[in-house]
């Protein structure tokens, strides 16, 4: 099976001289696979609005739909049918390719890092929305390999986790530039490396959104899949499929809000805030993952495979930027700000949930 490109882009780009550049060429070529997606959509929609000199290419397997969303997405987009288990067909439509940024989940019980192994074998930087600690954990197997290749890659580059590593490193950072000593994170949703990154233990995990049967009652239940299913596309897509209607009629009733909330608790009594709430979390998954690829593309991150929170994947300097445009559309946000001072609407953590 070929790759097909249904609509050509409206000038030839030119390929970045390596994976890392600091030029960020206006003819920046960013593959979207899982383009069809929900997450992937979103964040192809994201890119579009932040950069509209950006190309774009919609990367999945189903020609008609992708097609017809890369011509809602403007001249500048172009859909390429791409399967993310052949290696082959990857690194083929990786060519010319200055960024791939892997919606394709679920993530699950992922023993190969197929699309991260193709980014470093043809020399493109790579982003994912990887929401699982071991297949987290075994993409950071490939940072010698990555580095070696001068490839700049950053693993689970999303909104939680992702947005929510980089308002924890922030909070840390800050504490530790005021004199005080962080002593504990809450609340942090889904991040199992902030103890071994930043060196303050967490204590508990939460967040509140409302279509939580997706994001995390699927997820719940992927675990009770057997190995054998979760490897198999074709049956993952049709259960989505199956319940899709579901999710979204869960969404229609109770909304789309998405609320994160980080505290940090300093060794001197003092406590600072991070909080983050958008009325669609459908849109804002598309920002947060949008600002993590435009960090990347501008030269950011350092070759290697990193976690959000680590400064070689998003420098101090560079934070700033990437929370503004991750926050783009949110009713409340706010970083750094004494505990007593941020009252949490209870409406925000409405069917949170709490681990």
């Amino acid at each position: 099976m070929g790759i097909v490109r249904a609509r050509a882009p409206p000038a030839a780009a030119v390929a970045a001289p390596s994976a890392q550049t600091n030029k960020s060429p206006r003819t920046a070529r960013v593959l979207v696979l899982g383009g069809t997606g929900r997450v992937g959509g979103s964040t192809a929609t994201a890119l579009s609005k932040l950069r509209p000199d950006l190309n774009i290419l919609v990367g999945g397997r189903n020609r008609e739909k992708g097609e017809s969303f890369a011509a809602k997405l403007g001249e500048r987009s172009e859909f390429v049918q791409v399967d993310t288990r052949n290696a082959s067909m990857l690194e083929k439509a990786l060519q010319g390719v200055d960024l791939v940024i892997h919606t394709a989940g679920p993530f699950q019980r992922v023993e190969e890092c197929t699309v991260l192994q193709a980014a470093i074998s043809t020399k493109t930087a790579y982003i994912d929305v990887c929401d699982d600690t071991d297949c987290s954990w075994r993409a950071k197997d490939f940072h010698e390999q990555a580095k070696a290749a001068g490839v700049p890659a950053i693993t689970t580059a999303g909104i939680y986790p992702g947005v929510s590593n980089v308002m924890a490193a922030e909070l840390v950072h800050a504490a530790r530039s005021e004199n005080g000593e962080p002593e504990r994170l809450r609340n942090l949703p889904e991040v199992k490396s902030a103890f071994k990154i930043l060196g303050v233990p967490t204590v508990s995990a939460r967040f509140g959104t409302a279509p939580f049967f997706w994001n995390w009652g699927m997820q719940a239940f992927a675990n009770f899949l057997p190995i054998e299913f979760l490897r198999d596309k074709n049956k993952v897509q049709k259960l989505v499929k199956s319940v899709d209607p579901l999710v979204r009629a869960v969404d229609g009733i109770a909304g789309e809000r998405v609320s994160m909330r980080v505290d940090l608790e300093c060794s001197n009594g003092r406590g600072t805030i991070g909080l983050f709430t958008h009325k669609k979390l459908s849109v804002s998954v598309g920002f947060a993952t949008a600002a993590f690829a435009l960090a990347v593309l501008e030269g950011n991150t350092q070759p290697g495979v990193w976690f959000p929170e680590e400064p070689e994947g998003i420098p101090l300097e560079a934070r700033k930027l990437l929370l503004e445009r991750a926050s783009q559309g949110t009713s409340n946000f706010v970083m750094n700000k004494p505990s007593w001072m941020v009252e949490t609407d209870p409406k925000e953590v409405i069917l949170g949930i709490y681990v």
